[in-house]
Parts: C-alpha cells; structure tokens; sequence
C-alpha cells in the first residue's frame, strides 16, 4: 500500500518534523523519518508528504520542479502527483508513497504506518 491516507489513525504513527514557521507557502523540507528520506510541501496553505524516492531508479525526487501538485524528477522526468503519489509518466509505472499531514498547534506532524509485528 502506497497511499497512507487511507490508514486509520489507529494505524499511524504522527511524528512532528517542523513547525508551521519553518515552512513558507510554496516551500519544501526534506528530512527523514526512521531512515526513510521524506518530503514535506507547503501549498497554498495545504501540506503534502511523500516519501523522496523515485519509483523508476530509486533516487531522489524531491528537489525536482513542482508543477502545480506534479513533482518532477531531477533525472528522467517521470511526474508524480504529491496529493495521490500516482505516477504519471514515463519512465515511472509505479506510484510512490504519500503520507497523512496533519497540524496540531503550530506542529506540523506525519503519520507513519505502525508497523505490526
């Protein structure tokens, strides 16, 4: 399962990884999570999360051109949507995961799959 949207929130774990200070409107933070490179976007208020790993090469994604709630990559060019983590193009046919955001205070918090033993 990719998108974590669809967890119920017994299933997640919320981390806090910014403050709503340290994320202007049309910004991102990278970061990472439990050693799972994370990406976190500030649009129009709204904030997407998704896991900073290219489904075609394994690479970063994240420091690509942001196209309205398309992502870019850097090297080849597959598009990704940050709301969805579908991909869109070419060379990528698999989706990349999205994570839930939510904003408690001024926390801007992730929530992580709990993993069940």
């Amino acid at each position: 399962m990719f998108n974590y949207h669809d967890l119920e929130e017994d299933q997640v774990a919320f981390v806090t990884v910014a403050s709503i200070n340290e994320l202007a409107e049309g910004e991102r933070l990278i970061f990472e999570i439990d050693d799972v490179p994370v990406a976190l976007f500030n649009l129009g208020g709204h904030y997407y999360a998704i896991a900073d790993l290219c489904s075609h090469d394994d690479g970063p994604v994240a420091e690509g051109e942001l196209e309205g709630l398309e992502i870019v990559c850097p090297r080849h060019g597959a598009r990704f949507n940050i709301e969805t983590g579908e991909a869109l193009t070419l060379p990528a046919v698999v989706d990349i995961p999205v994570y839930p955001v939510r904003v408690m205070g001024d926390d801007i918090q992730i929530g992580i799959p709990i993993e069940e033993d």
